[in-house]
């Protein structure tokens, strides 16, 4: 079957199906590791004598901020090199860090299995991105993107209820070994289309933009750093962030080829797509990692109820996803992401005023917000992606990737600040109410970004991204 330009031409329909079916699955793991380790935080915590606080910044922040700062260069090395490699070393890496964190008997031991799963992951999406780019036909982009965005966003919320699951019956280090045989599963689904036709390999003609990988890493960990410590150490990374942005800046619009293409952001799809996906991330993320300890602190949930109790949000987040994919197709990406920002709005609404005075009103908001997400999240992803030339697949993904994590990544920071859970009753729900009310203002900046998204999905060939240095 013929592809269309910057695609290849596909050797086997069923081959491909599961080469993409085995990307998919591997990447699922990103996020759901992101937001698994939320409801095993205070069993870590018990059984290494640390505070919570510390074992919040040695397993969380650690991962997000290697998640977002490996994407980018991840999905530029997948150009340069190949992205089914990067699938196979992402999924390497991912195993080695799951092995490592089941062992570990130590906290330090334990975030570097962490970092090593992010470092992972940050090779395993991009990969998939740039494959689904690449691997169909532009008919079948649409939907596949569709799909993409809601297999990731589903991933992060099933987190919660499946972590719980775990913890509570064989403990923390369950969380890790279920990486597994998910990882062997699809290994062993990309094995069966190794003989199938290849996409040729990009000829390096210019050198890695190492220099700009290095700036990128250091602005961005200070960045994330800045946001997790706060107080005049936060202060400081902050201004270190914004003093190597300017290098950075300066270094990829003269570089050959850089890490970071700011050409992808002449797009107005690229550009509001992102950013969509990183404001409903800053919202889910926090919401999944605010609810279960408000819970636990106002009305006494453990982590297993609080985990069944986002089944909601899980399931309605399965329903939309199954629709979106076709709406986008048929009407195109902006009404589909216009109606479920707005739905995650009145889910936020609906929250703020039914307050945390019992926990069975609080299932038809957490359904309403899954739902929103469901349509809203694989329509920008599509959108965004969709605008991107074959030739920058990777990069463009590891940009979207990037701010998908910042976005949950701001909202942790948030979180820790506008919540003390040592507080009494009153004013934790106060608490809460803050968080809602930076939630309402994140979605109707992603309600903004919506408007901004095309009737109908771009063509990828036809994109308004210039080619060149920057």
């Amino acid at each position: 079957m013929p592809a269309t330009s910057g695609g290849p031409e596909l050797s086997s329909t069923s081959g491909t199906g599961r080469l993409l079916g085995a990307a998919l699955l591997a990447s699922s793991l990103m996020p759901l590791n992101s937001t698994m380790i939320a409801v095993a935080l205070p069993e870590i915590a018990r059984d290494f004598g640390h505070p919570a606080g510390t074992v919040a910044q040695a397993v969380v922040a650690s991962y997000l901020v290697a998640a977002i700062v490996l994407q980018s260069p991840g999905g530029k090395l997948g150009d340069r090199l190949g992205h089914r490699h990067m699938l196979a070393f992402g999924q390497a890496m991912m195993a080695f860090g799951a092995v490592l964190g089941m062992i570990a008997g130590t906290l330090a031991v334990l975030a570097v299995a962490r970092v090593t799963m992010a470092a992972g992951g940050a090779a395993i999406v991009p990969a998939t991105v740039a494959l689904l780019r690449l691997e169909l036909p532009q008919e079948r982009r649409g939907r596949a993107f569709g799909t993409f965005g809601a297999v990731m966003s589903l991933a992060a919320g099933i987190g919660p209820p499946v972590g719980g699951e775990l913890v509570h019956a064989f403990g923390w280090p369950s969380i890790f070994a279920v990486n597994l045989p998910v990882i062997a599963v699809a290994t062993l689904l990309g094995a069966t289309t190794r003989r199938g036709r290849r996409h040729p390999r990009p000829q390096a003609r210019t050198r890695f933009d190492v220099l700009g990988t290095v700036l990128l890493t250091a602005a961005l960990t200070a960045l994330v750093l800045g946001l997790e410590v706060g107080g005049t150490a936060g202060a400081v990374l902050l201004g270190a962030c914004a003093v190597l942005v300017v290098p950075f800046v300066w270094w990829e619009r003269r570089v050959a080829d850089p890490v970071v293409a700011f050409a992808l952001f002449s797009s107005a799809s690229f550009t509001a797509g992102s950013l969509i996906v990183a404001l409903q991330n800053l919202v889910m993320y926090t919401l999944l990692f605010e609810l279960p300890q408000v819970l636990a602190a106002v009305l006494a949930v453990d982590a297993a109820a609080a985990g069944r109790f986002l089944v909601s949000m899980m399931g309605a987040m399965i329903v939309a996803s199954l629709v979106s994919g076709r709406l986008i197709d048929r009407i195109g990406p902006r009404p589909v992401a216009v109606v479920g920002t707005l739905a995650c709005l009145g889910a936020v609404g609906l929250l703020m005023s039914f307050g945390l005075s019992s926990l069975g009103r609080l299932s038809l908001p957490l359904a309403l917000f899954g739902l929103g997400v469901g349509l809203a999240t694989p329509a920008a992803q599509s959108a965004s992606l969709a605008a991107v030339p074959g030739g920058r697949s990777g990069a463009a993904a590891g940009i979207g990737s990037t701010m998908r994590y910042l976005g949950g990544v701001v909202g942790v920071a948030l979180l820790g600040r506008l919540v003390d859970l040592s507080g009494d009753r009153s004013t934790i729900v106060g608490e809460h109410r803050t968080v809602l009310a930076v939630f309402a203002a994140a979605l109707v900046a992603a309600l903004v970004c919506s408007l901004a998204l095309p009737g109908r999905s771009a063509s990828p060939e036809s994109a308004p991204v210039r080619d060149g240095a920057a």
